[in-house]
């Protein structure tokens, strides 16, 4: 279910989605930022269903972009990057050291259109500087997101990310739309499936990463796993991740569950079950309650 629209003045978001069960539907984002070099943030799921060059070229020739930034080597991430690069000669991929020994894992990189850069380093792009930094939440070690101060925006990669109700607001929504306690479960939940690490670390220091976020001032929040961010929600956000230490940890179905859910899908046999005490996820009910936007 993809789709794209305009966030900002330069900024185009490419969003996808996919289903969780019982947890709700999870956006998955990439972004072409018009600098006067466009930059193209992530490339998409890697599917066999989706062809992200084709939606990407629905925005932008892909001729025309001069750097891919890959905010982390997961496979959410880097769908379409081959094909990106094939088709986007003049494209130079920016990355880190430790993402390239990843991704090299699987298929050699072209090492000559690698650009290598840590957070805390920049990238010009002609008409503005881009500031690599790390999110306070990750999920891979080779994580970095940047903020760019021409258009106020933060791509944060995977932090910030939150289940939706339904695919049509996983790709078209914007999350301020949502109620406060209901966007405020959904970034729980996720904190603690993504980055379960949360729950074991030096709070002081933890909140010691959300400062860099709070004085950027963002005024869009752009994020691989939920809607758009704008305007007064931001903050709002921020402050809940300050919240993601003391959050219940998550607790994933087990085989039991498992084998239930497969019943339901056989062809024949019964209904799948209502979510009960051994199918529900902890904080899956506050991302995905009733009344949120259609």
């Amino acid at each position: 279910m993809t789709n794209h629209h305009r966030a900002g003045r330069d900024i185009t978001v490419l969003t996808d989605c996919l289903e969780v069960p019982g947890i709700g539907f999870l956006p998955v984002n990439s972004f072409v930022l018009h600098a006067a070099e466009p930059v193209v943030v992530d490339t998409g799921l890697s599917l066999p269903d989706r062809d992200f060059l084709a939606l990407l070229s629905s925005v932008i020739d892909p001729v025309d972009v001069r750097w891919i930034w890959l905010t982390h080597p997961d496979r959410d991430h880097t769908g379409g990057l081959f094909d990106l690069l094939a088709a986007a000669p003049k494209a130079r991929l920016v990355t880190t050291y430790l993402a390239a020994g990843i991704m090299s894992t699987e298929r050699p990189l072209p090492l000559d259109r690698v650009f290598l850069l840590n957070p805390g380093q920049s990238l010009d792009v002609a008409d503005r500087t881009l500031r690599a930094f790390r999110p306070p939440l990750f999920d891979n070690p080779a994580t970095v997101g940047f903020y760019d101060e021409h258009s106020r925006a933060c791509f944060t990669s995977d932090c910030f990310g939150a289940p939706m109700p339904d695919a049509q607001f996983a790709v078209d929504g914007e999350a301020g739309a949502l109620a406060d306690e209901q966007l405020r479960g959904a970034q729980l939940l996720w904190a603690a499936v993504d980055s379960p690490w949360v729950h074991n670390i030096d709070v002081g220091k933890y909140l010691a990463t959300l400062r860099p976020l709070r004085e950027m001032e963002p005024e869009l929040v752009m994020c691989t796993h939920l809607p758009t961010a704008s305007g007064s929600v931001v903050p709002r956000m921020v402050d809940t991740l300050a919240q993601a230490p003391g959050a219940d940890p998550f607790v994933g179905p087990d085989q039991r569950a498992l084998e239930r859910m497969l019943a339901g899908f056989e062809p024949g046999g019964p209904p799948s079950p209502p979510p009960d005490a051994e199918l529900s996820v902890p904080g899956a009910s506050e991302a995905v309650v009733p009344g949120a936007p259609a």
